[in-house]
């Protein structure tokens, strides 16, 4: 595959020991990052907000689960479709429509828990809620992708992306939860629409760092779908197992603080452990890698499915937001490690595909975590939909350590370097 280097950042600001200040340096970076953040922050608040108000208007944390998974879902369906589109026609001509469609479907969704409508027309609404979520985290990757093109600073980039997501996991449930208990049951649905039209406008206005849409000879490789990559397929599985914490996690601890007469402090402990995600990912950003990112991730993701194991024994505060801090801190490792192996295992024309697959990955395992672990609330006793990160990281782990051969890039014709901490070959058509 022939490929447009727009900029070496290899040369003019890249030290042989990269780190996040030369990351930041980088030409024009600070124009999408901002707008990121902005624009993916309300990503945050979408299902805590869907849960909260749906069990208030209806009594019931199956339903609220049932009615937020929905809501995953669809945007796990659509998401990689979504990506496509971006890499084949560009991000600001799907980004435009997608966040006024969600900004629609969201506020009739709100208006429809608040009419106190049948569960099935919540359903209804989740679907394009869910499909129209924008996929601004993979888009910024990808724009990374453009400007650090064979830099040892795109593990940097990865890092640094995910400790984004953490920072808007810290500040996303606990604004989501104070506008829910102490505003309105419906506001953190309302600013989450609110934040995400604005945002996601802010960022599409940035047309000049948006990957670019090539044709002729390149079309053939932009479109090729990232699920024939076999790779591809088992990160699939492993962010599936992440996305059972994050929506486990959501479920049982709304429950948990429910249950002892404090709901203001679901928001701190969910908080704490998304904080742990975000320390470990400075963390990680910060090291420079001997080891593979293969034998990272069987590592990280091992120690993750350890953590989570013990969440249904946690029976007070402190307890559960020690583990929770530990198992926020197990799976910065893990997401960031599989985000840059998409760099060596994908063609630079499907890598926002990629990337959306596997952010669609982590919505659909929260989504179905979130329905059974609402489940277990309402049937067994509190603090059961703990299993679920317990169960869902154990079979990803499992799965990846059967399938652990795909994820070696294997040489095929002529082959780059490309940087992700260390040189890794990369097929090239």
């Amino acid at each position: 595959m022939a490929s447009t280097v727009t900029e070496e950042p290899s040369k003019d600001s890249v030290s042989s020991r990269p780190g996040y200040g030369q990351l930041l340096r980088t030409r024009g970076a600070w124009t999408f990052l901002l707008p990121g953040f902005a624009a993916r922050q309300p990503f945050a608040m979408l299902t805590i907000s869907i849960v909260l108000l749906v069990q208030h208007t209806t009594g019931s944390y199956g339903a609220a689960g049932a009615a937020a998974a929905v809501t995953g879902v669809s945007m796990a369906v659509f998401a990689p479709y979504s990506g496509r589109l971006a890499d084949r026609h560009g991000q600001r001509a799907v980004l435009i429509p997608g966040v006024l469609v969600h900004a629609v479907s969201g506020l009739t969704l709100t208006a429809l828990a608040l009419a106190h409508a049948p569960l099935w027309a919540l359903f209804v609404a989740a679907v394009p809620t869910g499909a129209s979520v924008p996929q601004v985290g993979p888009m910024v990757r990808a724009r990374w992708g453009v400007k650090l093109q064979g830099s040892p600073l795109m593990s940097t980039a990865a890092a640094f992306e995910s400790v984004t997501d953490e920072l808007t996991f810290v500040v996303g449930p606990l604004l989501a939860t104070a506008l829910c208990t102490a505003v309105d049951p419906a506001a953190g649905l309302v600013t989450e629409a609110t934040l995400t039209l604005v945002g996601g406008l802010l960022f599409a206005a940035q047309r000049s760092t948006q990957p670019a849409v090539t044709g002729g000879g390149h079309a053939r490789v932009r479109h090729a779908s990232a699920l024939r990559i076999p790779g591809v397929r088992v990160l699939i599985v492993t962010f599936l197992g992440i996305g059972s914490v994050f929506g486990g996690m959501q479920v049982s601890l709304a429950a948990f603080t429910e249950s002892i007469g404090s709901p203001g402090l679901n928001g701190v402990l969910y908080g704490t452990f998304a904080a742990g995600n975000m320390l470990a990912g400075l963390v990680c950003g910060a090291i420079v890698w001997k080891v593979s990112p293969q034998r990272r991730l069987l590592v990280g993701y091992a120690a993750l499915a350890l953590a989570a194991s013990g969440l249904w024994a946690a029976h007070s505060v402190l307890v559960l937001a020690a583990l929770g801090l530990l198992v926020g801190m197990c799976i910065a490792p893990a997401l960031i490690t599989g985000y840059t192996l998409v760099e060596s295992l994908v063609p630079a024309g499907a890598r926002t595909e990629a990337f959306t697959w596997l952010t669609g990955a982590v919505a659909l395992g929260q989504a179905a975590a979130v329905t059974v672990a609402g489940q277990l609330e309402d049937r067994l006793w509190g603090g059961a939909g703990f299993l679920v990160p317990m169960g869902g990281t154990l079979l990803a782990l499992f799965t990846l350590l059967a399938l652990r051969s795909r994820l070696e890039t294997r040489a095929a014709g002529r082959t780059v370097a490309r940087g992700v901490g260390h040189r890794v070959p990369v097929a090239v058509d």
